[in-house]
């Protein structure tokens, strides 16, 4: 299951319905500028890391494929908006010790 999926879920949202930045910063209470400052650093990381980058359709890692069959700059700056989003959830309810990605966001967040 996606983080986009456990996030929502656990949420009580819609997981057929797409969510804009502006949405999910209301819908989290984390600041729209922060949302899309995790945003840029996904559509960098893409960019930077593209064997990180995971497959469309399987969501598996594959180093050995080309870029153009691996999620676009926007879906992967999404993707890591909600992986964000759900190990906040995780590490607020002692599900998850420590946060990899963007730290330096997450700290004004984890309380």
């Amino acid at each position: 299951m996606t983080h986009r999926i456990k996030w929502l879920k656990k949420n009580g949202y819609d997981t057929n319905k797409s969510y804009s930045i502006n949405q999910l910063s209301e819908m989290s209470k984390v600041s729209k500028g922060d949302l899309q400052k995790i945003f840029n650093r996904g559509v960098g990381a893409r960019k930077t890391n593209p064997s990180s980058v995971r497959l469309k359709r399987s969501f598996k890692k594959d180093p050995s494929k080309p870029l153009r069959m691996k999620l676009s700059g926007r879906q992967w700056g999404m993707a890591r908006i909600y992986a964000f989003l759900n190990k906040i959830d995780m590490i607020k309810k002692g599900e998850l010790k420590k946060i990899n990605q963007d730290p330096d966001i997450a700290q004004k967040y984890i309380k």
